[in-house]
């Protein structure tokens, strides 16, 4: 299979990374952070959530982290948004774009949001509407495309099921997200088979997890089929905290050096990328997850 010349990576790290972060982080740190990976090169960074802060307490700031922001020409920020209320936070604030999240599970859509699939998609209707009439983008989420912590493994029909609502609904892509890292290249190219015989590329991203080692190899099977739009976390941050187990997003710094390596053009300094995530590190009191970036920092690069 043709592998794309380029790629799209949307930065998580900010909102997905740090969200599940058990001490409270400085708005300053946060800033400084968005403000290192702009400067990397990247220009989709999803820089906070409008969720209830009873529940995400360290999102809780994600109205003034989108006041301070030193906004670089050219890139989106975006925010996690996941009703009407939070969308008009969202745009109170001056994000470029919103994200509404769903799930291919009914038990973890029950214990993430606490209704079914159908009412959290029916949740999503006045958020869409809103969006349209400020002509703000929304990107969709759908959790749990390769495995549940509750119910095992996920049909690809339910995720293309949900995936497709989404689409119609007005989302202009979808982030197809292996939320508990389950997901191995055969599975994965099980799913994309599935979704592309209806589903147009262009209109799907890719959101892999590293639990269990595979996350590289599910992007380089989600790149043989054509997806160009990838989401990472520098340093690896992040995890899902309805999710046991679950480890953090894959690492920014390793998607870069896999595409690097492939020829492949992100747009991303990969050495700039390596010192942000190891400012941030610092911060948090711990080494970088990524293997590139460990390498790299061993070697003085």
């Amino acid at each position: 299979m043709t592998l794309p010349t380029s790629v799209t990576l949307v930065e998580v790290g900010p909102r997905d990374g740090l969200q599940n972060e058990a001490t409270t982080i400085a708005l300053q740190d946060k800033l400084q952070l968005i403000q290192d990976l702009a400067a990397a090169g990247h220009r989709v960074i999803e820089a906070g959530s409008f969720v209830n802060p009873k529940w995400v307490p360290q999102m809780a700031d994600s109205e003034a982290v989108f006041a301070g922001l030193t906004r670089a020409p050219g890139v989106r920020y975006t925010a996690l948004t996941p009703n009407l209320q939070g969308f008009e936070r969202a745009l109170a604030a001056g994000a470029d774009e919103v994200a509404v999240f769903g799930a291919a599970s009914e038990r973890f859509s029950q214990k993430n949001i606490n209704c079914s699939v159908a009412e959290s998609l029916q949740r999503f209707a006045p958020v869409m509407q809103a969006a349209a009439q400020h002509n703000i983008p929304v990107r969709g989420y759908v959790s749990c495309v390769l495995g549940c912590p509750y119910e095992g493994d996920i049909a690809p029909e339910k995720v293309r099921e949900v995936s497709a609502a989404l689409l119609d609904m007005g989302c202009y892509q979808v982030s197809l997200g292996d939320t508990i890292g389950t997901g191995t290249a055969g599975s994965t190219a099980t799913l994309l088979e599935h979704l592309l015989a209806t589903l147009p590329a262009e209109r799907l991203a890719v959101h892999f997890h590293d639990t269990y080692g595979q996350a590289l190899a599910n992007i380089l099977v989600a790149l043989q089929h054509g997806i160009t739009t990838i989401d990472a976390s520098v340093a690896g941050l992040g995890g899902c905290p309805y999710a046991k187990g679950a480890s953090g997003n894959v690492a920014t710094e390793d998607v870069v050096y896999l595409l690097d390596g492939l020829g492949i053009d992100s747009g991303i300094d990969l050495t700039a990328l390596v010192a942000a995530g190891a400012r941030i590190s610092k911060v948090l009191g711990r080494e970088p997850v990524s293997r590139s970036a460990r390498a790299l920092l061993a070697k003085g690069s």
